[in-house]
């Protein structure tokens, strides 16, 4: 479920994609599985949940489409950056992973794969800082230790010279967010 592009094609896996790959079998999304209550032994989801703009529906289809007894093997992430085809929405803590599925599905375990490491995480968000900037500032940045970091207040880091990101790389990286809106009037 969100197979991507495959490497090697197996003619006893169906790839499901919202891509039309070379090895996409069926195209179409997550939230609406065109498939039959009950058809698979197996389903296999790896960094596709936070790609699909209703999580808890697709978790309903992917246990809906699962046969009795059949297995999931689902990962998300959680402190990963903005990233990916078509959008990203919902990163997960293991509690929220776990919820999408507990009311339907056995949770037999849950815990960290080999790339989900914190040092995964804290690599990615320092490379993509670091490449945002340039010449004194990423002089700078790469000079600072982690005694430096972990000594340092969150604020005082923030007022640094090599905090000034740019929009894109602040909106990769950000560590919140904040949205202002308002209803329309009239519809």
């Amino acid at each position: 479920c969100g197979a991507g592009r495959r490497d090697v094609y197996y003619p006893n896996v169906v790839n499901f994609e919202i891509v039309a790959y070379d090895t996409t079998d069926v195209l179409g999304v997550g939230e609406a599985l065109p498939f039959q209550d009950s058809s698979f032994d197996a389903v296999i989801s790896l960094a596709v949940l936070e790609h699909v703009r209703d999580p808890i529906k697709c978790a309903s289809e992917i246990a809906r489409v699962l046969k009795p007894g059949g297995e999931l093997l689902c990962a998300t992430p959680f402190l990963q950056p903005l990233h990916g085809y078509p959008h990203h929405y919902f990163n997960m803590t293991s509690q929220g992973l776990a919820r999408l599925f507990e009311d339907r599905l056995t949770i037999e375990s849950l815990g960290i794969p080999p790339g989900g490491h914190p040092a995964f995480a804290l690599h990615w968000i320092l490379t993509s800082w670091a490449a945002d900037l340039s010449g004194d500032e990423r002089r700078s940045f790469t000079e600072v230790t982690f005694g430096n970091i972990v000594e340092s207040t969150a604020q005082e880091l923030a007022e640094r010279p090599f905090s000034r990101l740019s929009e894109r790389t602040a909106k990769e990286l950000g560590y919140r967010f904040i949205v202002s809106t308002s209803k329309p009037a009239h519809r």
